[in-house]
């Protein structure tokens, strides 16, 4: 499932491309035909991410709300459009450039005030500079659950997914099994801003990279890492690898149905 910086930077995509202009729409797969058709020939006048959802607003109509899931996808492209696939569920274009959208859990129409809701049961996230951290302490310091389910619990903390999990455990040296309510003050606050300042560069760089200068595959002379997700990590599906720092061997196990990987010399109570 895309994490957080993924939807923020599609939000970027959909507004550098469709934004302040009328949209065609439709729905080839016809699961949002009554949908497209309300918001086609309207102008995108918004595009906005929280956490892993969507919105693309339409004045005077309403919201696209789209949640990726586990298997949605988005691919954009420029003129001259092709004819759709008859697995596309939403297909916005203009003169200049369109975009498709598969398999998502959610592609929904929505009002201000059901956007909202949606706002309001989320917790707070690290890419929107005007939520506050706080709302996620006052769970985090009460909780008897583990600091690494409650870094993927949505209502906690909206955007953060199982390698930004892993990865920012490993870099603070925390044990993902110590419960929030062992957690200190000043370990969440540099938890927060380090989840900022990676998510920020992921939006940029549309990649997870995680490693300090010092542990990258030019400073240490090894060779990239290869795999899917893409981006240098230091414990996200190295499970049985030597660890960047202590070459000690990294664990996995699984919590919160996902698998989680840490260094046990490394994040020690």
């Amino acid at each position: 499932m895309p994490e957080g910086h993924t939807i923020h930077r599609l939000a970027a995509d959909h507004a550098e491309r469709f934004a302040g202009r009328p949209v065609r729409a439709g729905s080839p797969q016809g699961k949002f035909s009554a949908g497209a058709a309300l918001v086609d020939g309207q102008v995108l006048d918004a595009a906005d991410a929280h956490g892993k959802h969507l919105f693309l607003g339409f004045a005077g109509t309403g919201w696209i709300h789209i949640h990726l899931g586990l298997f949605g996808k988005v691919g954009f492209g420029t003129a001259p459009v092709p004819p759709p696939a008859d697995t596309v569920r939403l297909r916005l274009a203009n003169a200049d450039s369109y975009v498709d959208l598969r398999g998502p859990t959610t592609c929904e129409l929505i009002t201000d005030g059901e956007k909202h809701a949606i706002h309001d049961r989320l917790g707070p996230d690290p890419l929107r500079g005007s939520d506050d951290p706080e709302r996620a302490w006052e769970r985090i310091s009460r909780s008897r659950v583990t600091i690494a389910a409650l870094l993927m619990d949505q209502k906690i903390i909206a955007g953060v997914g199982n390698v930004y999990r892993a990865e920012v455990l490993f870099r603070h040296g925390i044990d993902p099994y110590r419960p929030g309510r062992d957690l200190t003050r000043p370990q969440w606050d540099a938890i927060w801003a380090d989840l900022a300042a990676l998510m920020r560069e992921g939006v940029r760089n549309n990649r997870i990279d995680t490693v300090r200068p010092e542990h990258t595959p030019e400073a240490m002379g090894r060779p990239p890492r290869v795999d899917d997700h893409g981006g240098e990590v230091y414990v996200y599906r190295r499970a049985n690898l030597p660890c960047l720092v202590c070459e000690g061997e990294v664990r996995t196990a699984g919590l919160a149905a996902r698998n989680l990987f840490w260094c046990e010399r490394c994040q020690r109570g």
